[in-house]
């Protein structure tokens, strides 16, 4: 009987939407960030399953249409409106999250050598791709020239240790020969 799956189907939403409001209640308390993105993709998971069950639920509403009188099927019709509200309103919240976890992020848009000085650091999701790929660029930039850099200080100590080596090479020693 329809009525019967639809009451099954609408249990199983009732039990994903529990989850997910501890599952979110949960996250709040979580400070790692990589913790945070792997609770949030379970999260997503969930909320994944919960719309495959309303559109299974909307497909087994139209099947029962024709059983069930005009009161009921509005009753019904409402009450997968409301499911599909609460959804939306998870589907906002992990966006909220998820936007909080990427801005948390932020330090990969440091330059090399530099500490975190908020006044200087450009939100990745305030720029758009060409300004990320101009930052990127900029960023590779000083890194090569810092490489450069780094050459240039090492290259006396280098030769220092170039010259030692081919001293202690050139030294010889006797060579103990034993011929019996």
């Amino acid at each position: 009987m329809a009525s019967e799956e639809l009451a099954e189907i609408e249990g199983q939403i009732s039990d994903i939407f529990r989850a997910l409001s501890n599952g979110f209640q949960k996250l709040e308390k979580i400070k790692d960030s990589s913790r945070q993105s792997r609770q949030l993709e379970e999260l997503t998971d969930k909320m994944r399953e919960c719309k495959r069950l309303i559109k299974e639920f909307d497909r087994e509403l139209k099947d029962s249409d024709y059983k069930n009188d005009p009161n009921t099927n509005k009753m019904l019709t409402e009450k997968k409106q409301s499911m599909i509200k609460e959804l939306n309103s998870y589907v906002a919240l992990k966006k909220q999250y998820a936007s909080n976890l990427e801005n948390k992020r932020v330090d990969l848009f440091e330059g090399p050598g530099e500490g975190f000085v908020e006044e200087n650091v450009l939100l990745a999701s305030d720029m758009n791709n060409q300004q990320l790929m101009d930052h990127g660029n900029q960023m590779m930039d000083e890194t090569d020239q810092a490489i450069d850099r780094a050459k240039k200080d090492s290259e006396p100590t280098k030769q220092r240790y170039s010259r030692y080596t081919r001293i202690s090479s050139s030294s010889s020693r006797p060579e103990i020969t034993m011929d019996f």
